[in-house]
């Protein structure tokens, strides 16, 4: 190959064979991300025939994973991340504890060293932020409270990793490489330095970037130039990312997010969504192409019973812990189910991990092989797991009398306490969501004293409003039990205030049947969903950008009212 142009031709085969195998995945009912994983083998180093370089795929899929984090961090707000931290911070500690346990145990009976069954362990435990931004995207659940908690699970986990990867080197010595020296007073130099480098960049970004990216995204707003618009978030996302893992050694993941996290305050954050989205998808493709490039197909034949044990820890290991613990915080059966199966694959992080631990002398290159096939495997099952999620969830119900109490749920934040007043029961508002559009609401309804029940799924925002003496109900409103915990029998009105309107239609079923009367309230992104949801005679339906313009208008018209003159107008 002329190293001159290795780079086009890397790219050209890595997306030319994509699309063809991407298609016909799409064509056979299989997840097109499958298709761009075997397009990797096909042009990898382990296939016969034309090879890629495998180093420019693997650079490039790093800006693919820096925009789509940058794009995470644009939808997910340091607030939001804080909204979750209750579940998520224990959660990831505790769901990357047994998975790692899990390997070590596996990898020790192998009879590795403890050095090299600890990398091996910690690999398995890291859930993959592409494959799941990919698996939730694909089922419109990114902005739901499932949504949520997995994105705060997975950003806790890439902390974590990031603390690991900076601590291992140091550590190397003592867990029995050869080619490091065990020195404990460097030990816990590098402990500190790697917490005050990790604090300065938050609090940099949280405090400096804060004020400065919403800033320079106006002002290059202003020049009204389109391409110095998406020059400008491009810049943002990859130059925060690289000047974080230069300066305050923190991974190209973890910078771009907290970039795309602070910009979000800015008013042009969907534009900035919108302009990175189409090199987003173009370079994640890249991210799954890469990955199959380094996974050797031999190791299924050679070590079939390894890579066995290696799946089963991923899918089991990591799922069965987070969805037993996420029961333990009194959340729904369908939000641990979806928990679980966010993390049944591994990823970008796992290959970091395994890539340093093998340099540093403690992984073999076994470990490495059969860390990718179990990434492989993992990430090309992920889509059916989630598919899996209904049917598993219905199966259980009907077989298991445990499954139904805790689809009941004994939250006692599901339901309103016994000293209630009797204006929240009775002709109330229901006011399902506390985002940023049930916040206003909310607000209206306390300035004019309405009475309003809360429906809120994220438990830990039901207790705030507990203790500031507001009445709420934790849990999924799509499920019936919810709304006539709300007492929506006796309610004067439904509010649908959440974007997610997958249950929007369960919703209304509910309060219909037992209060044929209620007044029903419902919000949507979608203008196609906005036309359908109306014909059906559901309820009243807003449509964000067609109520933004009946606004905008009214106010045009108001300025232009009969009487006024063109100068008063102008006057205004």
């Amino acid at each position: 190959m002329d190293h001159g142009v290795s780079l086009i031709t890397t790219v050209a085969a890595a997306f030319g064979v994509a699309l063809i195998l991407g298609f016909i995945a799409e064509r056979i009912k299989v997840p097109a991300l499958v298709g761009y994983l075997v397009a990797g083998i096909i042009i990898g180093p382990a296939s016969p025939g034309f090879v890629a370089d495998v180093n420019i795929a693997s650079q490039l899929s790093e800006i693919g994973i820096m925009l789509l984090m940058f794009g995470v961090g644009l939808h997910f707000s340091p607030a939001d991340l804080l909204a979750v931290k209750r579940l998520a911070v224990p959660g990831a500690i505790v769901q990357m504890g047994c998975a790692a346990l899990l390997g070590i145990g596996l990898a020790s009976w192998w009879g590795w060293s403890f050095g090299a069954a600890l990398v091996f362990g910690l690999s398995l435990s890291c859930a993959s932020t592409v494959v799941l931004l990919k698996s939730l995207e694909a089922r419109n659940l990114l902005d739901t409270m499932n949504g949520k908690i997995a994105v705060g699970w997975l950003v806790v986990q890439d902390l974590v990793t990031v603390m690991v990867l900076v601590l291992l080197p140091a550590l190397a010595g003592i867990l029995g490489s050869h080619t490091a020296v065990a020195n404990s007073s460097s030990l816990w130099s590098t402990i500190g330095q790697t917490l005050l480098q990790v604090t300065a960049f938050i609090v940099l970004m949280l405090v400096v970037g804060r004020r400065l990216l919403p800033w320079m995204l106006w002002q290059v707003a202003r020049t009204g130039s389109r391409e110095l618009f998406t020059l400008s978030v491009i810049a943002t996302a990859i130059g925060i990312a690289y000047g974080a893992a230069e300066l305050f050694k923190v991974s190209f993941a973890l910078g771009a997010f907290f970039a795309g996290s602070v910009m979000r305050e800015s008013e042009f954050s969907h534009r900035a969504a919108e302009e990175s989205l189409p090199l987003r998808d173009a370079f994640s493709v890249l991210f799954f192409v890469s990955v199959g490039m380094l996974f050797d197909p031999s190791v299924l034949v050679d070590k079939p019973l390894h890579v066995l044990g290696v799946v089963t820890i991923i899918l089991l290991g990591n799922s069965i812990p987070a969805a037993t613990l996420v029961l333990v915080f009194k959340y729904p059966l369908n939000t641990a189910l979806t928990i679980a199966a966010s993390l049944a694959q591994i990823g970008e992080f796992s290959f970091i991990l395994a890539g340093l631990g093998k340099s540093i002398g403690l992984l073999p290159a076994e470990g490495v092989n059969l860390i990718l096939a179990g990434a492989l495997i993992s990430i090309a099952l992920n889509s059916f797991v989630f598919t899996a999620i209904s049917p598993f969830r219905r199966w259980i119900l009907d077989r298991s009398a445990l499954a139904r109490r805790l689809e009941v749920n004994l939250d006692p934040y599901a339901e309103l306490p016994m000293t209630t007043e009797r204006k929240y029961l009775e002709g109330q508002v229901v006011l399902v969501g506390y985002g940023r559009v049930g916040r206003r609401i909310a607000k209206a309804l306390d300035e004019r004293g309405i009475p309003y029940v809360v429906a809120e799924q994220n438990r830990e925002v039901v207790e705030d409003l507990r203790k500031n003496g507001r009445a709420a109900v934790s849990g999924n409103a799509g499920d019936p039990a919810v709304l006539i915990q709300a007492h929506i029998a006796n309610a004067a009105m439904l509010v649908v205030a959440t974007p997610d309107t997958i249950n929007v239609r369960q919703m209304a079923e509910t309060a219909r049947t037992l209060n044929p009367a209620i007044e029903i309230i419902l919000r949507t992104h979608n203008e196609e969903e906005s036309v359908l949801l109306h014909n059906e005679g559901i309820g009243s339906v807003f449509f964000g950008e067609e109520e933004l313009a009946k606004g905008m208008t009214s106010h045009v018209l108001d300025r232009f009212a009969p009487g006024t003159t063109s100068n008063t107008a102008h006057s205004h």
